[in-house]
């Protein structure tokens, strides 16, 4: 299976505000993302999954990319 590398925007609860958050992550196909994001970012934060609100997901190409992690394990 073929792996594609996907930007992820959304919003998550901080205190009494929405945080927003960019993220590029790799995964074999968009379903898998979700679970990725919630788990991350749920973890990091303490937050459960309904405090996470992802507002888009598109696949971008290998040039688009901003991350220097996901940048050097796409080589």
């Amino acid at each position: 299976m073929k792996t594609k590398i996907f930007k992820i925007q959304g919003k998550f609860v901080l205190g009494e505000s929405l945080k927003p958050f960019t993220k590029e992550l790799k995964a074999v196909k968009e379903e898998d993302i979700y679970e990725r994001i919630y788990s991350e970012i749920g973890s990091k934060h303490h937050l459960s999954r309904y405090q996470i609100k992802i507002e888009k997901i598109e696949e971008i190409s290998a040039e688009d990319i901003q991350d220097s992690i996901v940048k050097s394990i796409t080589r």
